[in-house]
C-alpha cells in the first residue's frame, strides 16, 4: 500500500526477510504524501492481518492515511499492538481454546544436546579448510595458533560438519520413539512431514547433504524452500511439502516462518534460535494446524489417526532461550548496512540515510573483488556500486535539488522556489538515484562482504549429551493422562463398557465390540483431543513401553487405556499381547496333570488359536461369529462341534472370561 501511495513498483525481494528479525530500524516514518488516485476515504474498512508485524512505527502513517476503521487480525500480538488498537480487543480465541475446541492441535518438546551445540569447540593449527558462503569453492590455508570458538558462531564463521551430523543422526534414530508406530506396508518406518529452520542458506545447504545422506535418501526425500534455491521454484517445492509424499524434510530460513499452513506438517525441527517472541511463537504456529484421517494419509500413508499433535525437537535450545518482544526504533546512529539499504529500498529519502548509505557504498566498493564488483554489477541491472554510491550523494546535493525544484515549480534561477518543492525534488532525485537498488542486490552485498569465508572445522568430532522429552513434556503428558482418567471416571455411569470395567470388573469379559465403539464416539464428540492413539503415546512415554508395544487398532487400544485407566493393568500392554498370554497360561491350565490323550489335540488347538485371534480384535467371541471368516472356510459350527462337541459352548464362555482377564 505505501508502494501504491508513492506510485512505485512494489519491490518484491523486499519481502524476502522477516522484520522481526532485524536488529534496528529506522527513527523517522516513511514519508506519506496526498495521492489523488487514492484519496483517504478510499477504504470504509481495512483488515490488518498479521498486525502483530513491525508497522506501528514506520509504517503506521500509511494506516493513518486513510479515514477508515481498522480491524487488526493476529495470533501473536505484542505491547505495541495493543497500544495501537487502544487496548480495544474485540475478540479474543487463545490457542489453548483452539486446541481445546479441536481447531488447533498442542505441541510437544523434545530436547537434542550435544557437546559442541552446548559449549563449542576449537579449530587446530595447521592446515585447515576454508570455504567461501557464497560460491562454496574451497581452499587450504595455514592456522598458526589453536583457534577456540563458541557455539554462537556455529554454521555462520565455523562449520563444523560433525556438529550437524550428530544432530541429524540423532534425529533420525529417535524419530520411532518421537512418533512411535509410523511404519508403512513394508515395516519401514515413514518419516513425517519435517520442518528443519536453518540459520542461513549456507546452513540450510549443509543440513540437506546431511540429511540425504544420513537417512540413505534422493534428492526428492530432502529439499531446501527458501528464497534462494536456484536448483527448484521455492514456491513449487512448497506445494509438494503441502500437498505430495515428497519431500518428507523441508529445509528453511525464513519463507515458511510465518503466515504459511501445510498441515500435514508434524514435526518442527530447530536448529537456529530465535530471540522474537512473536516469531518464534509464529514459526511454532506451523505445526499447530489440525488434518483429519484422510487428508494426513494422502501425505502420510502411515498416520493412524487425524492429526493429534506435533512436535518440537529443540536441538539448539531454542525453547529455552530468553525472548524479546520485537524490537523497537533505533536510538543510536550506528545502523547495520543491511537495515540501512532496506530503508532506501522500501523509499526513505532523508538526507542522513542517503548520505550514511553512499558513505557505506563507498568504503564497500573498496574491499571487492574484481569478480565481485562485477557480480553485484549485474545485480544491480549494469550499474557499479561507485555510479550508485555518486547519484546518492548528486540526488542530496543541494544545488542538484534546487535546480529540480525550480523546474518543478517552473520559476527561473535566483527565485525561491519554497521548501515542499526542495522536499518532492529530493524525493524524485533519491528514488531515481535508487532505482537499482533491489533487495536482492543488497542481500548479495551483504552476503559478498559480511565474513565471506568459513572455516570447516573437521577435527572436532561432536558427540551427543542427551536426546530426551522436555521436563514440561513430561508433565504435559501426566496431565494429559489425568485428563483421560477423568473423562472415563465422568462417564462411566453413561458408557455400559465403562460401567463393568469401573464397577464390575469381574465381568469386563461380557464387554463387546459395539460398546467400546460407543466409547469411542463419546471421545470423538465431547473430548477429540484424546483421540486413543494419542493417549496410548502419552501412557506409553510415561510406562517407558518399548517401540514394539504398539496397538493392533485404534479400538483395542482404546480396552487397552481403559484398563490402565481402571487399574486393572498396573502398566500399558497391548490388548492382543495380553489376550495372547491368557491364552498360553489357559492352554497350560488346561494341560497340566493330565495324560497326553485327554490334551487338545493339534486340529483342535488350531480351531482355539483362529478364536483367539478372533478376541484379540474384536474383544469376544460368540457363537454367532462362527458363521463369518475365517471360521466359515475352515467348516464353521458343524466344523467346531465335531471337534469339541457337547462342551462347545461352554467352552467359549470359558475362552471369553479366561483370554480378557
Amino acid at each position: 500500500m505505501y508502494s501504491i501511495l508513492q506510485g512505485r513498483d512494489l519491490d518484491e525481494s523486499a519481502e524476502d526477510e522477516n522484520p522481526a528479525e532485524r536488529k534496528s530500524t529506522r527513527k523517522e516514518p516513511f514519508p506519506v504524501t496526498y495521492n489523488e488516485k487514492v484519496p483517504i476515504e478510499h477504504f470504509d474498512f481495512i483488515i490488518i492481518d498479521e498486525c502483530h508485524r513491525s508497522i506501528y512505527n514506520l509504517w503506521c502513517q500509511v494506516l493513518d492515511y486513510f479515514d477508515a476503521f481498522l480491524v487488526g487480525l493476529t495470533a501473536t500480538p505484542d505491547a505495541r499492538t495493543y497500544a495501537f488498537f487502544r487496548q480495544n480487543v474485540v475478540s479474543e480465541y487463545t490457542h489453548e481454546e483452539a486446541v481445546a475446541d479441536g481447531v488447533n492441535v498442542q505441541g510437544e518438546i523434545y530436547l537434542i544436546e550435544t557437546e559442541v551445540t552446548k559449549q563449542g569447540g576449537k579449530v587446530l593449527k595447521g592446515l585447515v579448510e576454508k570455504r567461501e558462503k557464497l560460491t562454496r569453492a574451497k581452499r587450504w590455508e595455514q592456522q598458526d595458533e589453536d583457534e577456540a570458538y563458541s557455539a554462537s558462531v556455529l554454521d555462520r564463521d565455523i562449520v563444523n560438519t560433525s556438529q550437524i551430523r550428530t544432530v541429524i543422526r540423532t534425529f533420525r534414530d529417535r524419530l520411532p520413539e518421537i512418533f512411535p508406530g509410523r511404519t508403512d506396508a513394508q515395516g519401514d518406518f515413514e518419516v513425517p512431514k519435517t520442518l528443519v529452520f536453518a540459520k542461513t542458506d549456507s546452513h540450510a545447504d549443509d543440513i540437506i547433504q546431511i540429511v540425504r545422506e544420513e537417512f540413505g535418501e534422493s534428492s526428492a526425500f530432502c529439499k531446501k524452500v527458501t528464497y534462494k534455491n536456484d536448483e527448484e521454484d521455492p514456491k513449487s517445492v512448497l506445494q509438494q511439502f503441502r500437498n505430495e509424499y515428497h519431500p518428507r524434510i523441508a529445509v528453511t530460513v525464513d519463507m515458511i516462518a510465518t503466515g504459511t499452513d501445510v498441515k500435514p506438517l508434524e514435526c518442527l525441527l530447530f536448529m537456529r534460535d530465535v530471540k522474537s517472541r512473536g516469531y518464534f511463537e509464529q514459526m511454532k504456529g506451523c505445526g499447530t494446524r489440525t488434518l483429519d484421517l484422510d487428508g494426513m494419509r494422502k501425505a502420510s500413508p502411515s498416520a493412524r489417526t487425524a492429526k493429534t499433535h506435533y512436535v518440537i525437537v529443540d536441538a539448539v535450545g531454542v525453547t529455552k532461550s530468553l525472548k524479546t518482544a520485537s524490537r523497537p526504533p533505533i536510538t543510536r546512529p550506528s545502523v547495520p548496512f543491511k537495515d540501512l539499504a532496506m530503508e532506501v529500498v522500501m523509499g526513505a529519502t532523508d538526507a542522513d540515510t542517503i548520505s550514511t548509505l553512499a558513505g557505506r557504498l563507498a568504503r564497500i566498493e573498496r574491499q571487492l573483488t574484481e569478480a565481485q564488483r562485477k557480480t553485484i554489477t549485474e545485480k544491480l541491472g549494469g550499474t557499479t556500486i561507485g555510479q550508485l554510491t555518486k547519484a546518492l550523494f548528486h540526488a542530496i546535493d543541494g544545488e542538484a535539488i534546487e535546480q529540480r525544484a525550480l523546474e518543478l515549480t517552473g520559476q527561473q534561477e535566483g527565485t525561491d522556489p519554497g521548501d515542499a518543492a526542495r522536499g518532492k525534488a529530493q524525493q524524485q532525485l533519491v528514488t531515481a538515484a535508487a532505482a537499482p537498488l533491489t533487495g536482492a542486490a543488497v542481500k548479495l552485498i551483504v552476503e559478498t562482504c559480511t565474513a565471506n569465508l568459513q572455516t570447516l572445522d573437521d577435527r572436532t568430532l561432536d558427540r551427543l549429551l542427551r536426546a530426551e522429552w522436555d521436563a514440561d513434556a513430561r508433565e504435559r503428558t501426566t496431565a494429559f493422562i489425568s485428563e483421560f482418567e477423568t473423562f472415563c471416571r465422568e462417564h462411566q455411569d453413561q458408557l455400559d463398557a465403562l460401567t463393568l470395567y469401573y464397577q464390575q470388573p469381574q465381568r469386563r469379559q461380557e464387554v463387546t465390540l459395539a460398546q467400546i465403539k460407543d466409547v469411542l464416539k463419546a471421545i470423538q464428540t465431547n473430548a477429540p483431543r484424546l483421540a486413543p492413539l494419542r493417549v496410548w503415546e502419552a501412557y506409553a512415554r510415561l510406562d517407558e513401553l518399548p517401540d514394539t508395544a504398539t496397538p493392533l487398532t485404534e479400538l483395542t487400544a482404546l480396552v487397552a487405556l481403559i484398563r490402565r485407566a481402571c487399574g486393572i493393568d498396573e502398566t500399558l500392554t497391548p490388548f492382543d499381547a495380553t489376550v495372547r498370554r491368557n491364552f498360553q497360561t489357559w492352554i497350560m491350565g488346561k494341560h497340566a496333570g493330565i495324560p497326553t490323550e485327554r490334551k487338545f489335540t493339534e486340529a483342535q488347538t488350531a480351531w482355539l488359536q483362529l478364536i483367539r485371534d478372533h478376541i484379540m480384535t474384536s474383544l469376544r467371541f460368540e457363537r454367532d461369529d462362527l458363521d463369518f471368516a475365517p471360521f466359515d472356510a475352515q467348516g464353521g459350527i458343524g466344523k467346531m462341534d465335531q471337534l469339541f462337541g457337547d462342551s462347545m459352548d461352554a467352552l467359549i464362555e470359558e475362552l471369553n472370561g479366561a483370554l480378557v482377564a
